[in-house]
């Protein structure tokens, strides 16, 4: 195989593997590939597997390390505010760097579960002025700094860490999945002022809030597209799986309404009364976060959301500034790609350990699984 510079990128949610791998050099030089919808995960590693064999057949190179995208129910977002005064003398990246180190023990010392995935700066605020970025060549009596920390569940991390370690590959940066995907789309959309990104996953809800270029809460709710599916299989008596399939297709394919004698208003007023509960809890957390008493711009992703695209936005109680945005496997992939590729100024960047060189032996196993 080819000695091509690529880059790979894993999503791998509670109900599909998506993936998709890039040419550093050419980043059309692209190949994405993803999973069937499942809730049995049993067989994860033998998704994955497929996922990365495909992926190698078709960029012809070798996959020994993977970027890991992944949400939970169990993601938290923590604010930390500290300061610290100093002489007079010009601002340094040292002095940033001790209270960023400072911040990070207190995380570390306090959330033992979980580990930090993103560490974002959100303001500095040097002699009572605030700044969004860090200027140049500027002296400073007092700091102080409010940091964002992502965190993400120790245990999920070391599950996705043991199968891609059975499958001999090293994970190099763990990327919270709607962090990243939120930043790619509001910079596709242009958009500003207040925004927030609700990503409908299988079983949780995540709202990302933005004003203008600035992150401003991350909020996530235990509640996701799994719940409408539960719904409908407990109100018209029908199993999980026939359930999901009526979810997804209840505007596409009327046969299997017929076939199960469900109403088709009934399944709407289903599907959008769990919607519209979502979207209520949603307002309330954007609303306590922000402190606002309006609605601010929202935008639906997710594939816990694909029930309610634009075509059917209208049809429910819900009056606020909605659009949905239908995610392609391709979207999610360049997320990754692009967080990696075009960092984030507010962000810390964690520079990942360097990974050891597989031996020829290692290579040997990986060519013949």
């Amino acid at each position: 195989m080819s000695n091509k510079n690529f880059q790979t990128f894993f999503d791998c949610g509670f109900s599909k593997i998506r993936a998709g791998t890039f040419n550093t050099d050419n980043n059309k030089d692209a190949f994405c590939a993803e999973s069937e919808f499942f809730t049995d995960r049993s067989n994860l590693e033998s998704k994955i597997k497929e996922i990365i064999v495909s992926l190698e057949d078709n960029s012809n190179e070798y996959i020994n390390n993977v970027n890991l995208m992944i949400d939970s129910p169990k993601m938290l977002s923590i604010g930390i505010s500290l300061s610290k005064k100093l002489d007079g003398s010009k601002l340094k990246q040292e002095n940033i760097k001790f209270l960023v180190q400072e911040a990070k023990q207190q995380i570390l010392k306090y959330y033992t579960n979980h580990n930090i995935a993103h560490i974002i700066i959100n303001n500095y605020k040097i002699d009572g002025i605030d700044y969004p970025s860090l200027p140049d060549e500027i002296e400073c009596h007092f700091m102080s700094l409010d940091i964002l920390f992502i965190c993400l569940p120790r245990d999920l991390i070391l599950y996705f860490k043991n199968i891609f370690s059975k499958l001999n590959i090293l994970i190099d940066q763990i990327i919270c999945s709607s962090y990243a995907k939120s930043i790619n789309y509001k910079n596709n959309l242009s958009l500003n002022g207040y925004v927030s990104f609700i990503d409908v996953g299988f079983n949780k809800t995540s709202i990302i809030s933005y004003l203008n270029d600035k992150i401003i809460s991350i909020d996530v709710l235990p509640i996701g597209g799994n719940h409408i599916t539960k719904d409908i299989s407990l109100i018209l008596k029908v199993d999980m799986d026939s359930s999901e399939q009526i979810k997804l297709n209840f505007d596409q394919n009327p046969k299997i309404l017929n076939e199960q004698n469900i109403s088709p208003d009934t399944l709407q007023k289903i599907i959008f009364a769990r919607t519209e509960e979502i979207l209520e809890l949603c307002n309330k957390s954007i609303k306590s976060n922000l402190f606002l008493t309006n609605m601010s711009k929202m935008i639906l992703t997710g594939e816990g959301s694909r029930v309610l695209d634009n075509k059917y936005k209208d049809k429910i109680s819900f009056p606020n500034d909605i659009d949905f945005l239908e995610e392609t496997l391709e979207d999610i992939c360049q997320s990754g790609f692009k967080f990696i590729s075009q960092p984030n100024k507010q962000e810390v960047v964690v520079v990942p350990k360097k990974s050891i060189k597989q031996g020829f032996f290692e290579k040997l196993f990986h060519f013949f699984r």
